[in-house]
């Protein structure tokens, strides 16, 4: 999954993130790119100009953010600029590759949840490629703890509040889990628990 669109990317850094998904497309045609296209020019241009021949690079219309959490999960690696993938993704176990030179998410490079990779092609390249072709370091960066919680805040609210105002049963310790399975139940997507993920 592709996402490019930040200013501080427009033109030559566009341009690179596109040549480096058209050259990944290239080296792995059984591999899906799926590139939710930005409705400005400026973010569409570099996009539509390296990747429309490419019959393995799917150029779509923007996605609502239900649609685009479906893609996040179902995705084996991200790479993209946006700062709201950074923090979400992670949350789904999906490695993150970004295309900028800073970060605002500085947790997530420190949990390894994010690596950094600039809008350098060779980079962005070599470290998909590390992702795509070696199986340890894919669950290793896939399975490392997600700085941003586990998804589970609102039920130890709702348990909180039921204790509080019900004297329900006190809140259990939430631990277990994960965001992933959290996210994946409340898109209706739990068989994707178990399921081998598919490489998109």
């Amino acid at each position: 999954l592709v996402t490019a669109h930040r200013r501080e990317n427009w033109g030559a850094g566009l341009a690179n993130i596109a040549a480096a998904i058209k050259q990944l497309a290239s080296k792995y045609p059984d591999t899906q790119f799926v590139v939710p296209m930005h409705p400005n020019p400026l973010a569409r241009e570099p996009m539509l100009a390296a990747l429309s021949d490419e019959p393995n690079a799917h150029l779509v219309g923007p996605r609502d953010y239900l649609a685009f959490a479906r893609l996040m999960a179902a995705a084996t690696i991200i790479i993209t600029d946006s700062g709201g993938v950074q923090e979400e993704a992670p949350a789904l176990g999906t490695p993150v590759l970004v295309a900028r030179d800073t970060t605002e998410r500085q947790e997530g490079v420190e949990a390894g949840t994010l690596l950094m990779v600039g809008t350098d092609p060779a980079r962005i390249v070599s470290e998909a490629s590390r992702l795509l072709d070696d199986d340890a370091e894919y669950s290793q960066r896939s399975g490392r703890v997600n700085p941003y919680g586990d998804g589970r805040a609102s039920e130890r609210i709702v348990a909180a509040l039921e204790h509080i105002f019900l004297e329900g049963k006190p809140a259990e310790d939430f631990q277990t889990g994960g965001m992933r399975s959290a996210v994946l139940r409340r898109l209706g997507l739990d068989s994707l628990e178990d399921a081998e993920p598919a490489r998109v």
